[in-house]
């Protein structure tokens, strides 16, 4: 390895592309964007593109949390098997991932679990929107269908798909609310916030207060549906036929799909109208909401105290959502 925070090279992604395609690589490119795997853009003799995906401890740029959170849709864990579990369940209902070409957890061909896939050329919606606003339209309503198919895809239990065995502490939030987990999370984050933000000090107990009577009107579900977690225009590439794609699934989990609408109502705007949904319940939206743009500005901070390179951008979304988090009291 040489170069950034663990940067890998075309030398040592040969073998990858040996065993994906059969073909010698010609070059690699670490693509911009991703916090918790490396992604490479494998160029083969040919001409041919794949995009590889490598999780190891180098390519992951995230330090730990204080207080690590401990659920099972919640935890900073990632990897392989989240990856592949999610996958699975997006292709089930029906909503468009990159083709796996590769699934390599042995380690010997780079120091990591490595994922070779589909290249989806097409860029991502984000970029489609400045460039090309009417055709962004067209996929941001085929992108609305996806997220009706995933939200209806449900079962009985939150939590990440493919969970096999939980550790004890998310065995014992697995008999908890999800509303509970999730206040219980936001309070441990709102206290992380506090003691780095003066403007979130000065309104930490009216914060606090305010998660606590938004949750406690809720009442415990037993069905959830399936979501994305960070379902961003970013996350989101064009095919050749205009059909999103969904990238950075292994944040993937079984949740209310509240969770999800804030997120998406944040990322969207007013490109949102073409994701919303019926039914939704409107006492959830608000306390996630809430709840959500807390993790928005305790997430980045964290991030921010290791080596990432995107030092503008993250400190752009943590003040966005310091702003958001506090207009949530007026």
């Amino acid at each position: 390895m040489t170069g950034g925070h663990g940067q890998l090279t075309t030398e040592d992604l040969g073998a990858v592309a040996g065993e994906a395609y059969g073909r010698r690589l010609r070059s690699a490119q670490r693509l911009t964007g991703g916090t918790r795997k490396g992604v490479y853009r494998l160029t083969l003799d040919d001409g041919t593109t794949g995009i590889g995906y490598v999780w190891n401890d180098d390519e992951n740029y995230w330090p730990a949390a204080v207080d690590a959170d401990r659920s099972s849709f919640f935890a900073d864990d990632t990897g392989i098997d989240h990856f592949v579990a999610a996958h699975r369940e997006f292709t089930e209902a029906g909503v468009r991932v990159p083709g796996i070409v590769l699934l390599d957890r042995s380690r010997r061909l780079v120091p990591g679990e490595v994922a070779v896939v589909e290249d989806v050329r097409g860029g991502s919606l984000e970029r489609l929107a400045g460039r090309d606003p009417d055709r962004a339209g067209a996929v941001l309503r085929r992108l609305g269908a996806a997220v009706r198919a995933m939200h209806g895809r449900t079962r009985n239990h939150a939590g990440r798909p493919g969970n096999g065995t939980l550790s004890p502490d998310q065995a014992d939030q697995a008999d908890q609310p999800v509303e509970q987990v999730v206040l219980d999370r936001a309070l441990r984050q709102l206290a992380v916030v506090a003691s780095r933000v003066d403007r979130i000090a000065e309104v930490r107990d009216r914060l606090a207060d305010t998660l606590r009577e938004r949750c406690a009107v809720l009442a415990p579900r037993t069905r959830f549906g399936l979501i994305h977690g960070e379902l961003g225009p970013d996350h989101v590439l064009v095919d050749d036929h205009d059909e999103p794609v969904l990238i950075d699934v292994e944040g993937t989990s079984y949740l209310d799909i509240e969770w999800e609408h804030a997120f998406l109502e944040l990322r969207f705007g007013e490109g949102y109208r073409h994701l919303a949904v019926g039914g939704l319940d409107v006492g959830r939206l608000r306390f996630y909401r809430l709840a959500l743009h807390l993790s928005l500005v305790e997430g980045p901070l964290r991030l921010l105290d290791g080596p990432f390179p995107d030092r503008a951008g993250m400190l752009a979304i943590v003040e966005h959502n310091i702003g958001r988090t506090l207009a949530q009291l007026d």
